[in-house]
């Protein structure tokens, strides 16, 4: 499959890419290139290829999901610099 040139700009300026005229030719060959090896890899037969997550057949090693609730607030509010309710004094930044 072969990209022109314009097709190049159009995904150039789509990506946000900044590219000079003098490479938008070199990008058109290399992704013409990748483009033709996904095409050589759409023609593979997988008829018998089982869908799978990973390539490696691994189990995560999982921690007990235990909910627990631990209030640390008013030894972070001891070394603040202001506070007053229960929260956190700042510095007004917007008018």
């Amino acid at each position: 499959m072969s990209l022109s040139e314009d097709q190049v700009r159009n995904v150039a300026r789509l990506a946000r890419l900044g590219l000079d005229d003098d490479q938008i030719a070199d990008y058109a060959g290399e992704l013409s290139n990748i483009l033709d090896v996904v095409v050589s890899l759409e023609k593979a037969d997988t008829t018998d290829v089982e869908p799978m997550a990973h390539p490696l057949d691994l189990a995560a090693r999982l921690r007990a999901d235990d909910a627990i609730e631990v209030s640390s607030r008013d030894e972070f509010q001891a070394i603040a610099p202001a506070v007053a309710e229960g929260v956190y004094l700042v510095p007004k930044v917007i008018e």
